[in-house]
């Protein structure tokens, strides 16, 4: 058998820039035998050790020597990123909808500068129901009853777990995720129901906001340092006990009641920046005017208001999720995740976006609001209230072209859930497609159109990865995988562990 003729190699590089080339430079040519077959340019290796060198910074400019790019920097050098925005997408995106929630609510929250736009997206939902039954214009519940709870319920949550794997090195990846944020201001609607059921709800003008929860950052960082230092108190004392012989049964009990006497500083703590809140069972009188302005009444407990005026429409609600990554028609739980201990998890049933969107259709029209988790950063005007894929002229400004999918962006770290808001309406063509959706958002009326935001219908599919929703406007098949199906448990830092 003869041998194989050799192949013939082409360098990856313009035959006309070889002479500007050095000796070393053009041993460093990379040949097509070298790189996958079908790279779209030539490549030529200028740094064996991989540290730039003044010929990669050379190259690098004259791709970078056109109008365009002369352009895109004249402008830059003296506004931000804004400036790239397309006017069409300003002329196409407009704020009407030709299918919207029927009863309208009031005001416009502003959550402020804190990150609790989960319990403002939740009591939006929910106070729908209370404005219909009493017949109000206007109305909120009270976020920071459910923000003090939350936070107090999180710090057992936290030192619950640091009990719980008090024999895992600080270093370990699990104890390290868990006292980055342990009391983060974010959350899911799941632990909306948790606190809900426990501690009931109240009237804004009852349990109104104070200056720490409109600005949190000083109570999270006073309550986030005690919790550690807690933590830290209860690994030394669990250690102590271990070495003593005793029984493990006995050891949890001795750290949680050390855990209780070191959660009154926690609690001291949110009472002196939050306020004291009303308990489960407090009794309150709250005054109201109704649209007609007639006087209104009423009695009880933040439970009873709860189940006055909510009854079951939040613990029947269920989490639907559009995660590519993972197989669809199937449950996930993050671990570690939560914030009662012994409470309801967070479980999402994953489908596609385009069952997630007739399902939001499907609600709206029936005059139900829609929570959802999106990350808002992504393709925003918030000045106009857009969200839209084709809003920014960065292709062209910066001679690039994006092509990860949604798999990709949540691999990489590109894209996660990072807010919550509400679907009150949607936009539908003459063919009953979906066009654009309308969003109420909880950043005050300065910011998009008098706070109301446009999502096109694109953005839809990339940027959004959960809806809250009543089971009954759930297909049966996903209602059986939520309640019945084997749950996958994903990793504490998945990306679907993160808070709105």
């Amino acid at each position: 058998m003869g041998a194989a003729p050799s192949k013939q190699t082409t360098p990856l590089i313009p035959t006309r820039q070889l002479a500007s080339l050095s000796l070393n430079e053009k041993q460093g040519l990379l040949n097509q035998d070298d790189v996958v077959a079908h790279h779209p340019s030539p490549l030529v290796l200028r740094s064996s050790n991989g540290a730039l060198t003044d010929s990669n910074i050379a190259d690098w400019e004259e791709t970078a020597s056109n109008p365009t790019q002369a352009v895109t920097r004249a402008v830059l050098a003296r506004a931000d990123v804004s400036v790239l925005q397309r006017r069409k997408a300003h002329r196409v995106d407009q704020h009407i909808f030709n299918t919207v929630i029927d009863f309208k609510t009031g005001p416009i929250a502003n959550q402020r500068q804190s990150g609790r736009c989960w319990l403002f997206a939740g009591t939006n939902v929910l106070r729908y129901n209370v404005m219909r039954k009493l017949n109000l214009a206007e109305f909120q519940l009270s976020q920071n009853h459910l923000y003090f709870y939350d936070k107090l319920e999180k710090a057992n949550y936290y030192l619950e777990l640091t009990i719980e794997n008090s024999d895992l090195p600080l270093s370990s990846r699990l104890l390290s995720h868990l006292s980055a944020d342990l009391v983060s201001d974010g959350g899911q609607f799941d632990m909306i129901v948790n606190l809900v059921e426990r501690y009931g709800l109240v009237p804004f003008e009852v349990f109104p906001e104070s200056f720490h929860s409109v600005l949190s950052k000083d109570v999270n960082t006073v309550v986030k340092s005690r919790i550690r230092e807690h933590a830290i108190i209860l690994r030394k004392t669990a250690n102590a006990l271990r070495a003593q012989g005793l029984a493990e049964n006995s050891v949890v009990a001795a750290l949680r009641a050390k855990k209780e006497q070191l959660m009154a500083e926690t609690y001291r703590i949110l009472t002196a920046m939050l306020g004291v809140p009303l308990g489960a069972n407090d009794k309150f009188t709250w005054n109201y005017n109704d649209k007609d302005g007639k006087y209104g009444e009423w009695s009880g407990t933040p439970l009873e208001f709860y189940k006055c005026f909510i009854g079951t429409k939040a613990v029947d609600s269920i989490s639907l999720i559009n995660d590519p990554r993972n197989p669809y028609d199937h449950a996930y739980v993050v671990e570690a995740l939560g914030n009662v201990w012994g409470g309801r998890p967070v479980v999402y049933a994953n489908t596609v976006p385009e069952v997630l969107k007739s399902i939001v259709v499907k609600a709206i029209k029936a005059g139900e609001p829609v929570f959802f988790g999106c990350d808002v950063m992504k393709y925003e005007d918030r000045d106009d209230g857009l969200l839209d894929l084709d809003l920014f002229e960065y292709d062209n400004a910066f001679d690039t072209k994006a092509t990860l999918n949604k798999a990709e962006r949540l691999e990489i770290g590109e894209s996660l859930m990072t807010h919550a808001m509400v679907f009150t309406g949607v936009h539908l063509d003459e063919a009953g497609k979906i066009v654009r959706f309308k969003v109420e958002n909880a950043w005050g009326t300065a910011i998009g159109n008098k706070g109301w935001f446009t999502m096109t219908d694109a953005w839809f599919d990339q940027f959004v990865y959960q809806i809250v929703i009543p089971k009954r406007f759930v297909p049966k098949n996903l209602v059986d995988v939520y309640e019945n199906g084997e749950r996958t448990v994903l990793d504490p830092w998945d990306p679907m562990g993160a808070l709105a």
